[in-house]
């Protein structure tokens, strides 16, 4: 019950916020989840818009949510299950305190900025750290399937919200 109050609050100011850098919906059959796109803004991830779910445990705000992106994405920070090795929200650095923007916001951060240091991808991470622009060819190469650009560029620049054309 605390969890879904707080989470509803901390929803209903995300969407009060309006940022552009990620449209997330609450899953009406799932109180506990949310779903939507994140933006990046930097490259070479500036070419795509990634789908992710966050679950949050009936335990929230005392234990943190898990983030699933369920886009493709080639980072070394993000294994091919989707899974995310995001620092804020690892059990032994979450605080009760930290707010879902907080964790939407970190996660763009990481995607914007790969840290080779909390890496799920060790051979990518590597790769990342010896040689950027070998790393960055092969995502650009890559991102032709990757991403979801076009969805996102569809529901922003017409003026339409995410919510309203969409129905996971």
């Amino acid at each position: 019950m605390v969890a879904s109050r707080r989470l509803m609050k901390e929803h209903e100011e995300i969407r009060k916020c309006g940022k552009n850098s990620h449209n997330i919906q609450v899953d009406e059959a799932n109180l506990l989840t949310r779903q939507g796109l994140i933006v990046p803004d930097n490259p070479p991830y500036d070419k795509g818009a990634f789908r992710i779910e966050i679950n949050f445990p009936a335990e929230y705000p005392f234990k943190p949510p898990k983030i699933t992106c369920k886009t493709k994405i080639y980072h070394l920070n993000i294994d091919e299950k989707g899974q995310v090795c995001l620092p804020v929200i690892s059990t032994e650095n979450w605080k009760p305190a930290t707010k879902t923007d907080q964790v939407i916001q970190s996660l763009i951060a990481l995607v914007n900025d790969p840290q080779p240091e909390h890496p799920l991808w060790a051979d990518l991470a590597e790769e990342y750290s010896k040689d950027c622009e070998k790393f960055c060819r092969i995502l650009k190469s890559l991102q032709r399937n990757m991403g979801e650009k076009s969805l996102w560029q569809r529901l922003h620049y017409k003026g339409r919200s995410y919510s309203s054309d969409h129905k996971s």
